[in-house]
């Protein structure tokens, strides 16, 4: 297994409470494989993702947990051994290519400091390694794009160059959050095409982390379904889509405008919204929102029961296969 979740918890102290933006989440990603990450907005999907990367800002702080990386425990890693990770072993795409690019260097300059730092080349050969990555990421005239800065390409261009950042090292896992939002739909087809393609040549692992499920249903092959911080489902990609268990991911995939539906029929939004999560509901933080719910949902939050290696629920109202 190349990289090993199991019982993470990352709160934020602040002054009107305890926020827990991921509490007790566990999962696995086997090396070259692709899993979805989703949920609502503000669910904790993207404090997972930095969590993994020990990049929790203040006052947030992971309080509990194991990350294991190739048999490996991350956390509690040296702050030298946590910078070669990543790069090397894990890259992120962030989900705003804008603000994760440096805007006051050039996009070469900023790929020759990971190449140096990371593959120990010297300026002149990680200045032609910039521009062979560049084009391999599908960046016209690279040679001339390197010498820009993000402000000069457009959308496309600067998540093309955030993936060319974060593959540079050659990672074993690559992160992706929100890798197509606030791009046209061509432009996405186009990136999960080149994400396809380096996984596929660098062997790279993928956890893809996203809102859309249309998205998740054409890369993934397993999908964790992610509530008020928690894992609240667990299937494989095609057994999700067919047969949802959670009354939760099953509002979430009737809140998807399906192929054929007439222009004035209505999508069935999930009632309600997430709640705040300073202030969560007792038992299972769904049941107010919930068509099912009852008074055993109010006790306690129910535990991810798994109905087999690859399927598992949160839920007392759903019995086992």
């Amino acid at each position: 297994m190349l990289l090993s979740v199991q019982n993470l918890a990352t709160y934020f102290f602040l002054n009107e409470g305890v926020l827990k933006a991921v509490d007790d989440v566990s999962f696995e990603i086997a090396e070259n494989e692709t899993v979805g990450l989703v949920g609502e907005s503000g669910c904790g999907k993207t404090i997972v993702a930095l969590s993994i990367l020990d990049l929790i800002p203040r006052p947030g702080r992971i309080v509990q947990g194991s990350i294991l990386l190739d048999g490996e425990e991350v956390l509690g890693a040296s702050a030298k051994h946590i910078r070669e990770i990543r790069g090397k072993g894990i890259g992120i795409v962030f989900q705003e290519p804008g603000a994760a690019l440096n805007p006051v260097y050039t996009v070469g300059n900023q790929l020759c400091e990971v190449l140096r730092l990371h593959r120990g080349l010297s300026q002149r050969e990680a200045e032609r390694e910039a521009v062979r990555i560049l084009a391999e990421t599908g960046i016209s005239e690279p040679e001339r794009r390197s010498k820009a800065y993000p402000f000069e390409l457009s959308g496309g261009m600067r998540q093309r160059a955030v993936i060319a950042l974060a593959i540079s090292a050659q990672p074993k896992l690559l992160i992706a959050d929100e890798p197509t939002t606030a791009l046209d739909v061509t432009v996405q087809a186009e990136i999960l095409d080149l994400l396809r393609h380096l996984q596929e040549k660098y062997k790279m692992a993928i956890l893809l982390i996203t809102h859309d499920l249309g998205v998740v249903a054409e890369m993934a092959r397993r999908v964790f379904v992610m509530y008020t911080g928690k894992i609240v489902e667990v299937a494989r990609t095609e057994a999700l889509f067919r047969l949802p268990k959670h009354p939760y991911t099953q509002g979430l995939l009737h809140a998807v405008l399906r192929p054929g539906a007439g222009r004035d029929e209505p999508l069935e939004g999930i009632p309600g919204a997430v709640p705040d999560f300073l202030n969560l509901p007792s038992g299972c933080t769904f049941h107010p929102r919930c068509p099912i719910s009852d008074s055993s949902c109010i006790a306690e939050f129910p535990p991810l029961r798994h109905f087999s290696d690859d399927r598992g629920c949160a839920c007392y109202k759903v019995p086992a296969d």
